[in-house]
């Protein structure tokens, strides 16, 4: 009459584990989607204010007081010092 009574149960196994990755993928693309548009949006990439790039260098290590004031100063003053030197 019939050759068999269906789907045995590797075809169940398959069918389950199948739908399971399509979801999975599915619902982890979107996600990684809205992370990358809306963090580009949200984050934007902006230049730091030079003052603050000064104060962390400051606060690194990276200058001394008497440069980072200098600077500082030369930052306030807009610059006219350097354009002189």
């Amino acid at each position: 009459m019939m050759y068999g009574y269906g789907m045995g149960g590797w075809g169940y196994l398959f069918m389950i584990v199948s739908s399971l990755l399509f979801w999975g993928l599915l619902i982890t693309g979107i996600v990684v989607l809205v992370r990358h548009v809306g963090g580009s949006r949200s984050t934007g990439v902006t230049a730091a204010r030079p003052e603050q790039i000064l104060a962390e260098r400051y606060a690194r290590g990276e200058i001394d007081d008497e440069e980072y004031r200098r600077r500082l100063d030369t930052l306030r003053r807009g610059g006219s010092a350097l354009a002189q030197s």
